[in-house]
């Protein structure tokens, strides 16, 4: 990934991450457990919603997750989504729902990022489905949005530029942020990232 690429016919890439959940205010790593947005999340949905009025996606890829669902739905495109799983967020294992807080009793300093978690998924494997979803955008026309969740959106943005799954750490992503992929001289660049401005 990150290679030239002259051949796609993909104009943007809109990358949208979910409105704000019970557990990303509690700071539990909330994988593959399928909570709604609080009515603040619903809030920043909407106004994410407002802030690309004046974008016409051609194509729109969901995570099937209530989140991302509920976010799509409010941004506008519930309809013309295609649910994809590999847009799921990374699979925490035993770490499922716990605070970095508690995880760091028993295994210190660890980060989803540095570390593997017990019986979830590896790095390798959501890098692998970040990819995919990448391969799939680049087989596509026009603009498309990609709704998906913190962490996997974030290994997305750093495998779309060529590097490793492990540079996700330094990617930091809010709720019901704002980011846009795109090409340069053919290069696959991020032309823009973690935009949250319009919840302001």
């Amino acid at each position: 990934m990150g290679e030239k690429n002259q051949t796609s016919q993909v104009k943007q890439v809109y990358l949208l991450r979910h409105g704000e959940t019970e557990w990303t205010l509690s700071g539990q790593h909330t994988g593959l457990t399928d909570i709604e947005l609080t009515k603040n999340g619903l809030k920043e949905a909407k106004l994410l919603g407002k802030s690309l009025k004046k974008v016409h996606f051609d194509h729109v890829l969901c995570s099937p997750l209530m989140r991302v669902r509920q976010t799509c739905r409010l941004v506008g495109y519930e309809k013309e989504a295609l649910i994809d799983k590999d847009l799921l967020e990374w699979n925490y294992g035993d770490y499922e729902g716990k605070t970095s807080i508690e995880i760091h009793k028993t295994n210190p300093n660890w980060t989803i990022f540095s570390q593997d978690p017990p019986n979830g998924e590896k790095a390798i494997e959501v890098g692998i489905r970040a990819d995919r979803i990448i391969e799939k955008i680049l087989s596509l026309d026009g603009t498309v949005g990609v709704f998906s969740s913190g962490h996997f959106s974030r290994v997305l943005g750093a495998r779309w530029i060529g590097l490793p799954v492990s540079a996700g750490q330094n990617l930091l992503l809010s709720t019901a942020s704002k980011s846009i992929f795109g090409f340069e001289h053919g290069f696959q660049v991020i032309s823009l990232w973690n935009d949250t401005s319009y919840l302001k």
